[in-house]
């Protein structure tokens, strides 16, 4: 284990008052839901940007686009399903904003569950310091708690309470940062992603909506 100050890390944890120790548990568990969370979303969003690209230029060539990958299909099948509901009455601008709004209703739902987990990421990255100066305090105070009943002031005595006090802070300061830094690039590249997304909306939408506005004549009155 690592050591700073002839004190290792696991000797800070388990000479640390049970209150300071339950909240370097719940640290160290955030942290980790945190990585979870952090490597699961760049995956999954790497994969999404590949299919949003792909559905972007598929969509401006051709009204059935090859649709790859859960939220491409969600929003093709969409949008073929609100192109195949014909109105007479309805104009071409009327028909294209009726099926954008079903494929960008479809690219929300499936952006939400992309979103799943990022505000977890946000609570960490805003509450974790607070959490580790909790246990910081805490530890201190039963640190002078010591000295008074002691009645000896060296920093012998007090250093390994302060140490482990302080640890707790650390532990804090570890689980949050990550998840702030996660949580802003996630944030941003979904963002990046519904851009693209909307563009090949809006490209497939007006394919769709031309392709269909006028009923196709294959006869000539007499």
């Amino acid at each position: 284990m690592a050591e700073h100050g002839g004190l290792a890390f696991d000797q800070l944890f388990f000479m640390a008052d049970p209150i300071v120790k339950a909240v370097m548990i719940m640290l160290v568990l955030a942290s980790l839901f945190c990585w979870t969370i952090i490597l699961e979303k760049s995956v999954r969003l790497m994969m999404a940007r590949r299919q949003a690209r792909r559905f972007e230029s598929d969509a401006a060539a051709s009204d059935r686009p090859a649709a790859s990958g859960r939220v491409a299909q969600a929003i093709v099948h969409a949008g073929l399903g609100a192109a195949e509901d014909r109105d007479m009455q309805e104009s071409r601008a009327e028909r294209r904003e009726r099926i954008e709004r079903a494929m960008r209703a479809a690219m929300t739902g499936e952006l939400r569950r992309l979103e799943m987990g990022l505000p977890f990421l946000a609570t960490v990255g805003s509450a974790a310091p607070f959490i580790g100066l909790f246990g910081t305090v805490w530890g201190i105070m039963n640190s002078f708690t010591s000295i008074a009943a002691s009645g000896d002031t060296s920093l012998a005595v007090v250093a390994p309470g302060i140490a482990e006090a302080l640890f707790a802070t650390a532990l804090g300061l570890v689980a949050a940062i990550p998840a702030v830094v996660a949580y802003n690039k996630l944030t941003t590249d979904l963002g990046r992603l519904s851009q693209r997304l909307v563009g090949g909306i809006g490209a497939l939408g007006n394919r769709l909506a031309r392709d269909r506005a006028e009923p196709v004549v294959t006869g000539r009155a007499a």
